[in-house]
């Protein structure tokens, strides 16, 4: 009877731990990955800003060649709507909401999952006789406390998907 009390104490503070200790963390996180490709702004801008481009070179659509997608909106630039539906990949949808060709493009990205919404965008520079392509994405898992502990670990979760994502963009821009 002794060590069940023992183990039940151990649990409580354990689990008063994970909770409080997540009410302690900021919800916020941010990400961001740079690659230099060997292409003009415009080549590669013209394969972010059409979300139905986006099949060709990103992780979780290679990941996931059954994810079921919609589109809605203008074809690209401010407006234009994916959302998809994925059992391995989980649901989403990603709205693009700033667009400065070739320069910039914005994008809201919701997760129904887990309600949370971030924000991202692609920045290209022109550099040489190439473009330096900056990823980034800020978000807030919210009052959650679990979501919280997540949220330390997003650059390490998505950030190799951010890598892969660009150096698949990189492939196919330099052809």
């Amino acid at each position: 009877m002794k060590a069940l009390k023992i183990l039940l104490i151990a649990i409580v503070v354990l689990l008063a731990l994970l909770i409080g200790g997540g009410l302690l963390l900021s919800p916020k996180f941010s990400l961001s990955r740079t690659v230099t490709i060997n292409a003009a702004p415009e080549k590669i801008y013209a394969l972010i800003a059409d979300p139905r481009g986006w099949k060709a070179w990103s992780a979780w659509n290679q990941r996931d060649p059954a994810m079921a997608i919609e589109y809605s909106g203008p074809a690209s630039g401010p407006g234009a709507v994916w959302a998809w539906k994925s059992k391995s990949q989980g649901d989403g949808k990603m709205t693009f909401t700033t667009a400065d060709a070739p320069t910039r493009l914005g994008y809201e990205l919701f997760f129904p999952d887990f309600g949370t919404t971030s924000t991202g965008e692609f920045r290209l520079d022109a550099n040489g006789g190439g473009t330096q392509v900056t990823w980034t994405m800020d978000g807030d898992m919210g009052a959650n406390p679990v979501y919280r502990w997540m949220g330390l670990f997003m650059d390490k979760m998505v950030g190799p998907d951010f890598d892969a994502g660009l150096a698949n963009l990189k492939a196919l821009a330099e052809i």
